[in-house]
């Protein structure tokens, strides 16, 4: 085994468009320079247009997957995506609560079309059984309005709904602001228990080629606590990789286009 290799493993659905889901998450790891190990939760039918079908995996064979990675590989961090349902969240707590490595929680619910990408009767199972393992939770607006039981329209109620959700129990809450931009900018508020809020912002990459930020950024966040970083630098480096993906966007097919997961290794990081 080479000690030098990070590991990250990601717990996620298949997308079979490619922009997001595993294979956001694996494209991204390696462009961070880490090796990436997946147990995949359930499998898509899918494209920039939209979710056409969802077969959830068995929550026996996740966690089959997640014992035999575990028993290959030395695990340095990990993160979650699409999880589906309350007993492949089950499972999926099960396994960690037996591991210490650093988890990104990426509470993903809705696609950008407009598809559940969790029954709603598993939300409990979300908030109960896997918040609480988190260092970090990173919901967008509308997952933070679900989770926190707020609304946000302003950076005082992203913190405020950043503040619910760490009542839930993770370690820190970072409540992404791509859905309510601020004329040219966009602000993450990062949150964490006995310390003033960060507010990180962001210029504004003006495309329609979005498909996969969520996946990218917490897979990158992810890759930097295995690596070692701070939870702020960790966060800061994933803003930057997220930023250029996204200034060089691509479409190479029909709806929204992904993100590009190779701009940052081109640009000589």
């Amino acid at each position: 085994m080479d000690e030098r290799t990070v590991n990250i493993l990601t717990i996620a659905g298949s997308d079979s468009g490619g922009g997001a889901g595993i294979q956001a998450d694996l494209k991204t790891i390696m462009a961070m320079g880490c090796y990436g190990m997946s147990a995949i939760t359930a499998l898509t039918a899918q494209n920039g247009m939209g979710v056409t079908g969802i077969f959830p995996a068995s929550p026996d064979f996740v966690l089959l997957q997640l014992k035999t990675v575990a028993d290959g590989f030395h695990i340095h961090a990990a993160k979650t995506g699409m999880l589906f349902n309350a007993g492949i969240i089950h499972a999926v707590a099960l396994f960690l609560k037996d591991h210490a490595f650093p988890l990104v929680v990426d509470p993903v619910s809705v696609a950008t079309s407009g598809s559940r990408l969790l029954e709603t009767s598993a939300v409990e199972a979300l908030v109960g059984e896997l918040l609480p393992l988190a260092v970090l939770v990173t919901p967008n607006i509308p997952e933070a309005e679900m989770l926190s039981g707020m609304s946000i329209h302003s950076l005082d109620d992203q913190e405020k709904a950043g503040r619910k959700i760490l009542d839930l129990g993770p370690s820190a809450v970072l409540v992404k602001g791509g859905h309510r931009p601020d004329g040219d900018g966009i602000t993450d508020v990062l949150v964490r228990p006995g310390q003033k809020s960060l507010h990180l912002p962001q210029a504004l990459v003006r495309t329609e080629n979005t498909h996969g930020t969520g996946c990218t950024l917490s897979s990158a966040i992810a890759s930097g606590l295995g690596e070692g970083l701070s939870l702020e630098d960790a966060v800061l480096r994933a803003q930057n990789f997220l930023h250029c993906a996204l200034e060089n966007s691509v479409n190479p097919g029909k709806g929204p286009g992904p993100v590009n997961h190779a701009a940052w290794r081109s640009r000589g990081n």
